[in-house]
């Protein structure tokens, strides 16, 4: 096995030091993908790359973080790299968690690894409502409750598995691209394992959810997977039945 960390960025000029320092701590090569962020940011970014372990591949305009993540991944497999732990720039997942995403890549290197948050006070309630909403359609869109929280920027992807549901999948994808990545991936028969990882929001913390936006673009990619489901409903049956 041979993992690397995959962190997509755009406009966290503030916090994605902290991150890359994190994943150097645990000896991870680190990729970045610039997601057409702004000239500081770019700047920060340019000086975390000059680190030993450290590549930068620049986007030259925002595609959403969807995009990114694909970019990055297809770059890590073709440099070589067998899992992708990917980690959101924003500071807000505890850095201490990360060793047993990694011990867990080493037991199961077929399975891809998914966070589910634990919250502290700092969570807006907002958002943990809107992410209830999208937890019952990925339960139904799997029949099952395999994955825990498909919203989490914290996963582990094992490469292979991935680009072959890549193909499958829209080119330009947002905010939506952690749910229908992790929704494909179960359907293709990838296992899933969901590990806790404690989440804050700090003070000042940039967030780029577009309200309107975001959940037109949630809303369709559920709709999309639903009659995605029900092409597949007999061998998901049998899968849940099974299990």
């Amino acid at each position: 096995m041979k993992p690397v960390a995959l962190v997509p960025v755009y406009n966290h000029a503030a916090t994605v030091g902290a991150v890359v320092e994190a994943l150097h701590g645990l000896a991870l090569p680190v990729i970045l993908v610039d997601d057409g962020s702004d000239a500081e940011c770019a700047a920060v970014l340019d000086a975390l790359a000059t680190a030993p372990e450290t590549s930068l591949v620049r986007l030259p305009r925002n595609v959403g973080k969807g995009g990114a993540v694909m970019k990055g991944l297809r770059e890590a497999h073709a440099k070589g790299y067998s899992h992708a732990l990917q980690l959101d720039a924003d500071g807000q997942h505890d850095a201490t968690s990360l060793p047993a995403f990694l011990d867990a890549m080493r037991d199961t290197p077929q399975a891809v690894i998914v966070g589910f948050p634990r919250y502290d006070a700092s969570v807006p309630a907002s958002r943990l409502i809107g992410r209830y909403a999208t937890h019952v359609w990925v339960w139904i869109n799997t029949l099952s409750r395999r994955i825990r929280d498909s919203m989490c920027g914290l996963r582990v992807y094992p490469l292979a598995a991935t680009l072959r549901v890549l193909d499958s999948m829209p080119r330009q994808s947002r905010m939506e691209f952690d749910t229908e990545i992790l929704v494909r991936l179960d359907w293709a028969g990838v296992p899933v394992r969901n590990l806790p990882i404690l989440v804050c929001y700090p003070p000042g913390g940039v967030s780029h959810f577009r309200l309107m936006r975001d959940n037109v673009r949630i809303s369709w990619m559920h709709t999309r997977l639903f009659f995605g489901m029900l092409r597949r409903l007999p061998g998901l049956l049998g899968r849940h039945f099974s299990g």
